[in-house]
């Protein structure tokens, strides 16, 4: 049940029927089961009984709940279908993350998109990835046509542990499982580990389309703040402590939205924290090959034990080639073998092939190490331009392309992206990435999606305007 706060401009019979309609909504209480008594929801949401009556008495009426006589109150007929913007707290929708997904996603190239999560298409090795489909057209290989292995390419597994060794993470090829996506790989995950109803731990600030899956598997989410070194250590353990979290996701290199890494003091004390409460870890290491050198990984202190290490290559090399994966324990992976085969069949062997091509060719390599040298011009250049016009970026990252940008004292995040929006700009304002609301003042930059001087000259105009009202 969601907090009940005496302080807010609805009325508690009006908040004790959102309380209801989550719980309905998110599918943790069944169609035909029994609600709370009247005298057990009062005390446990701090109200009196009228209002609970009131409350039950309304929600009657609507048809979202039965009144029996001598028996109580229950959940009526069938539930509704599954709606991911009825569970959980109602958002602004220019923070909500499936309606900032949808934007970026979707409008044309007439707009501007610096608050996208992705490079843009010229960024990316379009010559050597024709070369490979060529390259691919002309073998005799059944991945044009045919479903991969259960666990993926044999020899794009055993590279990828090669590629791990290099940041200090042992794996053997059995211990890693192809996806079509990091997001599959994730999602695989979180089917496997986790119950409706059981809590997962995010950081705060986090990548927004965590909170938008994690709202799928129906579980509840719990933050903790996020410092240039990794989460406060002090509440991340209070945290554990309060709400014995089953897992905690994160970025351990070039965090999103952030661009901070994790320090290697910070890694031991998560882990150890992570063993004391039996806390198990996905490290999503999408941003990995950004790198200029390898920050500390959780999988290389923990050596796959209780840290499941996920990534894939569409920011890299291609949204287009869906290529992800999972390494893990070897029970865990040959169990979320049969998860992924259950839920997608078989994985699609084309896009591994063309994936291992460029990788064994030197052509990603090469166009990796272009990218890094390119994002770090688009970082000095861009940072410094926003500074210009009053935007404060939170830390100066060492890599990756995202600036995290504090807006003039005043300034609200979304009415800049609301605003910005109108004018042909998509931004990310920062609370679309904060669970606790605490971040109305940022912005998120993607600095490769910033360079046209127009998106500067654009948002100096919009935030003077409105610091003028």
């Amino acid at each position: 049940m969601q907090n009940i706060d005496k302080t807010a401009q609805t009325t508690l019979v009006e908040q004790v029927m959102a309380s209801v309609r989550n719980q309905i909504a998110s599918r943790q209480i069944a169609s035909g089961a029994k609600l709370p008594s009247i005298r057990a929801l009062s005390q446990k949401l701090g109200v009196s009984k009228s209002t609970v009556v009131d409350a039950y008495d309304r929600l009657v009426a609507e048809g979202a709940i039965q009144s029996r006589r001598g028996s109580g109150f229950f959940v009526s007929g069938h539930l509704p279908p599954l709606s991911l913007a009825n569970i959980g707290p109602s958002l602004q929708s220019e923070i909500d993350p499936l309606r900032l997904t949808r934007q970026s996603l979707a409008e044309n190239g007439s707009f501007f998109k610096p608050g996208c999560g992705w490079l843009p298409a010229s960024w990316m090795p379009e010559d050597d990835i024709r070369r490979a489909l060529r390259s691919l057209a002309r073998a005799s290989t059944d991945s044009l046509s045919d479903y991969g292995t259960p666990q993926g390419l044999p020899a794009l597994r055993h590279l990828l542990t090669r590629r791990f060794a290099e940041q200090g993470v042992q794996a053997s090829p059995n211990q890693v499982m192809l996806t079509e996506s990091g997001t599959q790989a994730l999602d695989l995950v979180c089917r496997f580990f986790l119950e409706p109803g059981d809590t997962v731990l995010v950081d705060d600030p986090c990548y927004f389309n965590f909170h938008a899956l994690l709202k799928a598997h129906r579980v509840n989410v719990v933050s903790t703040p996020y410092t240039a070194t990794g989460p406060d250590l002090k509440l991340f353990e209070q945290t554990l402590v309060e709400h014995a979290p089953r897992l905690y996701i994160t970025n351990s290199a070039v965090h999103n939205p952030t661009g901070a890494m994790l320090s290697p003091l910070a890694a031991h004390r998560v882990l150890r924290l992570a063993e004391q409460h039996d806390l198990l870890i996905v490290e999503d290491d999408i941003f990995a090959d950004f790198e200029h050198q390898a920050a500390p990984r959780l999988a290389a202190f923990d050596g796959l034990q209780r840290v499941i290490h996920i990534g894939s290559f569409s920011k890299t090399l291609s949204a287009s080639i869906r290529c992800g994966y999972i390494a893990a324990r070897q029970d865990w992976v040959d169990e979320i073998v049969d998860l992924k085969l259950a839920t997608s069949f078989g994985g699609g062997a084309f896009s591994a092939e063309l994936t291992l091509h460029l990788l064994q060719s030197g052509a990603y390599r090469k166009h990796v190490g272009g990218l890094r040298t390119r994002l770090a011009g688009a970082m000095g250049t861009v940072s410094a331009n926003l500074k210009a016009i009053g935007l404060k970026p939170w830390i100066q990252p060492n890599a990756g392309m995202f600036l995290w940008c504090e807006l003039p004292k005043g300034l609200d995040s979304v009415k800049v992206a609301q605003s910005a929006y109108e004018c042909g700009i998509v931004l990310a304002p920062g609370n679309a990435f904060s669970h606790s609301q605490t971040a109305a003042s940022f912005l998120r930059f993607n600095v490769a999606q910033t360079l046209d001087p127009k998106i500067i000259s654009g948002l100096e105009r919009l935030m003077n305007q409105m610091g003028d009202r």
